[in-house]
């Protein structure tokens, strides 16, 4: 039987290349963009099976807006993919206060707004998925990312929160995360006036590998699109998918070097408990 998607931010990277290919398969998808024309190929080749409606995601209104006519206009929708992304590329201080409120906006309130608005036609069907896209950068850190990182680990701890209040809905949640992968991401990322004064700090460096074309892309954007729906159609439900071997590498490591320097505090954590519980 068919499934019914709703994705954002299909007109390009992981949206769109979910999007070609459940349509591909037979699926039906609600497709989410600012540009519906960027999918009239699509249209053209399977009709109805493909919905489209102009979404940005930081206006919450639209979101539950589109949300509610895509339920209306396909009845039920099986899976909700939070993919709409926007990333800045500057250390703490290059960037724009304008670029700071827009990658909050899109990443972490743009995401929050769409769960909200999916959450009550999910209970009221007893069963569904959210999909939520994050990144490697999410447990993880890369210098002039910060306004990223502060998008993504927020909204992973938005997800694992409720994660587990949506279960008992028979509402699964999977927070998936990709390592670098040569979708355009890359190209289309924000960038500030550069401050000398970080040429010679972690920031700089990366910039330096970057612009050289040393940072490398290991992942196959395919692969990592069919590895998105097979999760999907196993019926598992993680809460976190990493997706690439720089992925699962940098996430480990700095799980582990948290829980180490956490561990080195234990002393000092329990000496602050009250005598009565000590």
């Amino acid at each position: 039987m068919p499934t019914t998607w709703f994705i954002t931010g299909t007109s390009s990277g992981f949206g769109r290349l979910l999007t070609e290919r459940l349509l591909a398969r037979g699926d039906r998808v609600a497709a989410t963009l600012r540009r519906p024309e960027a999918l009239d190929d699509l249209r053209a080749e399977h009709g109805d099976r493909l919905w489209t409606a102009v979404l940005d995601v930081t206006d919450a209104a639209q979101a539950h807006r589109v949300v509610d006519d895509a339920f209306e206009a396909l009845g039920t929708i099986d899976v909700v993919v939070n993919n709409a992304g926007y990333g800045v590329f500057a250390s703490v201080e290059e960037a724009a206060d304008e670029q700071i409120r827009r990658v909050i906006d899109t990443n972490l309130l743009g995401s929050i707004h769409v769960i909200r608005a999916a959450l009550p036609h999910l209970r009221a069907q007893g069963r569904g998925r959210i999909l939520q896209v994050s990144t490697a950068g999410g447990q993880a850190t890369y210098p002039n990312f910060s306004y990223y990182h502060a998008s993504k680990w927020g909204i992973e701890g938005f997800c694992e929160t409720v994660a587990r209040e949506i279960a008992p809905f028979g509402i699964g949640l999977t927070i998936i995360e990709p390592g670098a992968t040569p979708t355009g991401f890359g190209s289309s990322l924000a960038t500030a006036p550069v401050m000398p004064e970080y040429e010679d700090t972690p920031a700089g460096e990366v910039r330096r590998a970057i612009t050289g074309g040393d940072f490398t892309l290991p992942n196959d954007p395919q692969k990592i699109a069919k590895a998105i729906i097979d999760l999907v159609d196993t019926g598992a439900a993680p809460l976190r998918l990493p997706l690439g071997s720089d992925a699962y590498d940098d996430v480990r490591a700095s799980l582990v070097a948290r829980l180490a320097e956490h561990e080195a505090h234990r002393d000092v954590a329990y000496s602050v408990v009250t005598d009565e519980l000590a």
